[in-house]
């Protein structure tokens, strides 16, 4: 019985649907070296830049679906109106943070979003969320300014919800994973949104981030707490083939990390549970952007309320 759903950062289309990792569009984005203490300017445009995204896929979605479209994939009828509720609040963030940093506010880029019926539009949605909260947790430690601290705070707790709702009421799996969430520093969740992003206006506010290359599995429907996976992913110019490769298998506050045998393969460890991601890095103790090479990888190992892993409708 297939009990994970693999989300690959690349599309963050379900695993079996993709064999290959997509090229991403990193270079769409303005950026500038990366900081290890980013102004709060860049944090709230790096914000908004989320936010520019999720706000223009949900506007698409709700243009080329209508209610009858959510009905007849067997969706309860509700929900269509819950998406547009969703679509409206990251439409008043974009204007929040656009209003905040005036001038220096980033201008909506171009996107390409890979749906193709309400349910895998349902699937993205709860992708970008989960990503959206990890994202507002991991860049909270930068934000200096007390205000701008409690603004970002009250988007994250409704990007939440909005993950917990899509989780368990529509795709009827849990509304959490584990005791606490995910956070992902900047790099790794631009390393995710780049890959729906076109093109960007040549004067937006420069980002101080990069990506790392995408990650996928060659099987994603093998992917179980306790399998073995064979990973893919595009190596580095530069890249040290002798160097011993790590998974690092990021959930709540932990990192677990497993090596990567010499022909690509990796035992996932068997205590996952809920969103994980996963990366592949030259360290063996630990987690930094400067030895990482691909992912993150979403992972999904959805559970009951008996803790057993299941299958989600979609």
């Amino acid at each position: 019985m297939k009990y994970s759903i693999v989300l690959v950062a690349s599309s963050l289309l379900a695993g079996s649907t993709l064999a290959h990792p997509m090229r991403r569009s990193a270079d769409a984005v303005p950026t500038k070296p990366v900081t290890d203490n980013p102004s709060d300017p860049d944090v709230l445009n790096f914000a908004l830049t989320l936010e520019h995204l999720e706000n223009n896929f949900y506007t698409g979605g709700l243009a080329k679906f209508t209610p009858e479209d959510f009905v007849n994939a067997g969706l309860p009828p509700w929900v269509y109106g819950r998406v547009q509720q969703i679509s409206a609040h990251e439409a008043e963030h974009v204007e929040f943070l656009t209003e905040i940093l005036g001038d220096q506010a980033v201008k909506p880029c171009e996107y390409s979003f890979p749906y193709d019926d309400p349910k895998s539009f349902l699937h993205i949605s709860h992708a970008l969320e989960t990503v959206g909260t990890s994202a507002y947790e991991g860049a909270a430690k930068f934000i200096q300014n007390r205000d701008y601290l409690m603004a970002a705070a009250t988007i994250l707790g409704v990007e939440a919800r909005h993950s917990s709702w899509l989780d368990s009421a529509v795709r009827k799996g849990a509304a959490w994973s584990t005791s606490f969430d995910t956070p992902l520093d900047l790099n790794q969740v631009f390393s995710i949104a780049a890959a729906f992003i076109t093109s960007c206006p040549p004067d937006n506010t420069p980002l101080p981030v990069k990506a790392f290359a995408p990650l996928a599995l060659v099987d994603p429907n093998s992917a179980a707490p306790g399998n073995t996976v064979t990973i893919q992913w595009t190596a580095p110019e530069g890249y040290d083939k002798s160097q011993q490769l790590y998974a690092t298998f990021l959930t709540g506050h932990e990192a677990l990390i497993v090596p990567v045998n010499d022909d690509g393969t990796v035992q996932i460890p068997d205590d996952l549970i809920g969103t994980v991601y996963m990366l592949i890095t030259t360290n063996g103790e630990g987690v930094d952007d400067e030895t990482t090479l691909a992912g993150p990888l979403m992972l999904e190992f959805p559970f009951n309320s008996l803790g057993q892993l299941i299958t989600l409708p979609f």
